[in-house]
């Protein structure tokens, strides 16, 4: 026997055991009329569960323990919380439980009541060495409960990720428009960068640039002034045009620069560079200020995407990815996957936390079409996945990977998941 007490809460719920001639360790016949509620929260482990014993029908709770002994080990004896337990239900039966009130506490013993191949199947797959438990047996489920799971996770990670929108949101006092500005931003670091750009965004407010949405220069003097990357003496025209007007507007708006020096250049494509990712930012700012508002109003993806394309970024970074080193003439939009990864990371992240919030159900919808829309992300987690013959067909179904692999695989919480539960039923 090797499985924690999660085993025998599955086993009970489902009532995965020899249900014939039950008994309780006194002898009494004893019916399951229903086995209850799993209770997440302190207290017995099953509420409202209804059981008869002998002649008579109990409503109450079930404990559920590996031995009755440990009864006494988490000190319940002393526990009113537990005093209402009709049904003490135990693998082993190893010592008699009393009540506070000296009442005997009804017993079932289900040692010899499990069939081995279940208790096989849970312990290989939760002692499993493999990138997450499943990996041999997800292809023989049927895929419409994967799927069905997925929806699940899904708004699982959506709703984890929207509360750190609503603090945020909290912080800025409820200004949306703030608040997505800040993201956003982060969301242009793509991971590498993601910290800087989120300082750079937090030093200068989104509301100065609206003071200078009609001049591009100003625009861009604001980010890569911000950002700190205009410290230097230029020779060439335009990042000495910058630094000029960013000494001016610094002094204007009291801006202090995060320090230049994290930024991250190293291992990077030079496509990559904070420096192109700045560029595209500024241009972004001067294409849709209060971007915020442009994307509550479209609904169509394609015009969402439209948003993130032809941006006016400056010629200067056609031949640049640094203000000092010139480089041969390359692409200075954003490539469609990273065009993917923001309306992924950000816009569809935005539109289901808003709906949330305010309790507009069409934003939440709007945010799932939208992952529908998207293609599912291809990364070591949700390769190997496919791999173990998961079928992702979109965004939506990656995401829920993502949160499936993290909340339940790393935590091996194969018995509160829907996909471990339906490989243990087959048993």
């Amino acid at each position: 026997m090797n499985f924690p007490e999660d085993f025998l809460h599955y086993v009970w719920q489902f009532r995965s055991f020899d249900n014939n001639d039950l008994r309780t360790a006194d002898g009494e016949d004893l019916k399951i009329i229903h086995q209850g509620f799993l209770n997440k929260n302190a207290g017995p482990d099953f509420n409202n569960s209804k059981i008869q014993i002998g002649e008579t029908v109990w409503a109450g709770n079930v404990e559920i323990h590996i031995k009755s002994s440990d009864w006494l080990k988490h000190n319940h004896q002393s526990d009113a919380s537990y005093e209402n337990v009709i049904l003490h239900v135990v693998y082993e039966n190893d010592v008699e439980i009393k009540r506070i009130d000296g009442s005997i506490l009804p017993v079932l013993e289900l040692k010899n009541r499990i069939a081995d191949e279940l208790i096989q199947k849970y312990e290989t797959l939760f002692f499993t060495l493999t990138d997450f438990p499943c990996i041999a047996q997800i292809q023989h489920v049927d895929r419409l409960i994967v799927d069905s799971f997925l929806s699940r996770t899904l708004i699982e990670r959506f709703e984890q990720k929207s509360q750190v929108v609503v603090e945020t949101l909290s912080e800025l006092n409820g200004n949306w428009d703030e608040t997505f500005y800040r993201f956003m931003a982060r969301n242009f670091g793509f991971k590498v960068n993601a910290l800087p750009f989120e300082l750079f965004a937090k030093a200068i407010p989104q509301q100065i640039y609206g003071k200078h949405k009609d001049n591009s220069l100003q625009i861009e003097a604001l980010v890569f002034g911000s950002a700190g990357f205009l410290n230097d003496n230029f020779e060439e025209e335009y990042p000495a045009e910058l630094k000029k007007e960013f000494q001016f507007l610094q002094k204007k708006y009291n801006i202090k620069p995060i320090e230049v020096s994290i930024w991250k250049f190293m291992r990077m494509r030079p496509q990559n560079f904070p420096t192109l990712r700045l560029a595209q930012f500024a241009a972004l700012i001067l294409k849709a200020n209060h971007l915020f508002s442009k994307v509550m109003e479209i609904s169509r993806v394609a015009e969402l995407r439209r948003l993130f394309e032809n941006l006016p970024v400056n010629d200067f970074w056609k031949t640049h990815y640094h203000f000092k080193k010139e480089t041969t003439e390359v692409s200075t939009q954003i490539g469609k996957t990273s065009v993917d990864n923001i309306l992924l990371n950000t816009v569809a992240l935005f539109l289901f936390a808003y709906g949330r919030h305010t309790g507009t159900p069409f934003y939440i919808s709007r945010a799932i079409k939208l992952l529908e829309s998207l293609p599912a992300e291809q990364n070591a987690i949700t390769d190997k996945f496919t791999s173990a013959g998961v079928v992702m067909d979109n965004a939506f179904s990656s995401q829920g990977i993502l949160q499936l692999k993290k909340q339940y695989c790393d935590e091996k919480k194969c018995l509160s998941c829907g996909i471990g539960i339906k490989i243990l039923k087959q048993a």
